[in-house]
């Protein structure tokens, strides 16, 4: 055999082998399923990262809602799309660790159907309580509720919401008990705050930041480790003497299970590459956000931990979306 046959052979050879293979990932768009209508904090996240992982991967990224039962109709879609690397999705903390413990037919498993990516961002909460209300820390709010028992109001954003089971949380963690209100969202709550309607509610950082700072509101705490800039002057539930409260509302990408380790990879390196872009962080950390970008194997080992913690809450709590 002539050397210039050899070389064809050799060059056939690698051309089988990569035609054997198929083309590379990604040769078309990606599809990101947000599990919740547009506006909220989960769909902005989503559609902040989307053209920069795009340019990562060197495809469109297009962001596609699919709302509806608290986030389970979105990850039921997800789990039945192909494990190929063009459907993944985007959904916060109730998809991956509070629907199981609240839902009795669900259409998915947080646990078995999905490879997570990465907990993308991480937001504390705040306790609000009307300035009304004659209490000036966690302490005298404490005081209050067990001179009161079971008469303030805690308004939320839903049964089995973040700030419901981190009020569940608090009263189970300080032996008080007040009433559940729950409203139909956030924005509700921070109206019926302020005009005096209810006395108290644990909210996200990055909503509550302007009426507390117009002095509408009062922050008694915020359940992260460290104080935030936002909010320099509330101390950490630490702090104020709580235990085991840090509490975080979080959104996290994952994909449907079984998808190549090489795809997963080209995921992760594109949502780390996103968030991580110091134009966006700025962004994001100036909205309350926090920036957490972590691995694979982090966002799996937390996502088991939040589904112990929040199944634990809600069966002492007594806890029911009905």
């Amino acid at each position: 055999m002539t050397i210039h046959r050899l070389l064809a052979t050799v060059l056939l050879g690698v051309c089988l082998s990569a035609s054997a293979q198929g083309p590379a990932y990604p040769d078309r768009p990606v599809t990101a399923i947000v599990t919740f209508p547009p506006g909220g904090s989960t769909d902005m996240i989503a559609r902040a990262i989307a053209p920069r992982m795009g340019e990562k991967l060197g495809q469109q990224v297009i962001v596609e809602n699919k709302a509806g039962a608290t986030g389970a109709i979105g990850a039921t879609y997800v789990r039945n799309a192909p494990p190929d690397g063009y459907t993944f999705m985007v959904a916060s903390i109730g998809v991956y660790a509070v629907n199981p413990h609240l839902q009795k037919k669900m259409g998915y498993d947080p646990s078995k159907d999905f490879d997570m990516l990465t907990i993308a961002v991480r937001a504390p909460n705040v306790l609000i309580v009307n300035p009304g209300l004659p209490v000036n820390s966690v302490a005298e709010l404490i005081a209050y509720l067990k001179k009161n028992p079971g008469k303030a109001s805690f308004g939320t954003s839903g049964a089995g919401s973040s700030d419901h089971l981190t009020t569940a949380l608090f009263w189970q963690n300080t032996a008080t008990s007040g009433i559940h209100t729950p409203y139909k969202g956030g924005a509700a709550v921070l109206a019926d705050l302020m005009a005096g309607h209810i006395d108290a509610s644990f909210q996200n950082l990055n909503v509550v930041v302007p009426h507390v700072k117009a002095g509408k509101l009062k922050a008694l705490t915020i359940t992260s480790e460290q104080r935030s800039p936002l909010l320099p002057n509330v101390p950490t539930v630490g702090e104020a003497g709580l235990k085991d409260m840090n509490v975080y509302s979080w959104q996290a990408l994952a994909a449907p299970k079984g998808i190549p380790p090489v795809v997963k990879a080209k995921l992760h390196a594109a949502s780390s590459a996103a968030l991580n872009d110091p134009q966006l962080k700025a962004k994001l950390v100036d909205q309350g956000f926090e920036v957490v970008a972590n691995t694979p194997q982090e966002a799996t080992r937390f996502q088991a931990e939040e589904l112990a913690r929040w199944k634990k809450v809600i069966e002492v709590g007594g806890i029911t979306v009905d």
